[in-house]
């Protein structure tokens, strides 16, 4: 039979697995990424590292650039 602290130590042990866990497959998900719908309700997610993606990012900055210009002129 373990000693009580063990049995403590061992759970805690467990929960602090589990949380560093979570947290790597959460900063795996919240990596940057563009989504594009098509007509039909077709989409397609585009990683920031892949050439598309890349691309996309680029032309989505400009177009946030573009956005604040107009809107500052008013």
């Amino acid at each position: 039979m373990q000693k009580p602290h063990r049995i403590l130590l061992d759970r805690v042990s467990a929960y602090a697995d589990e949380a560093a866990a979570f947290m790597r497959r959460r900063r795996v998900a919240r990596r940057p990424f563009a989504r594009l719908y098509y007509a039909g309700g077709r989409s397609a997610d585009h990683a920031q590292d892949s050439t598309a993606g890349a691309e996309l990012f680029v032309v989505a900055g400009r177009l946030i650039e573009v956005a604040g210009s107009k809107k500052g002129a008013r």
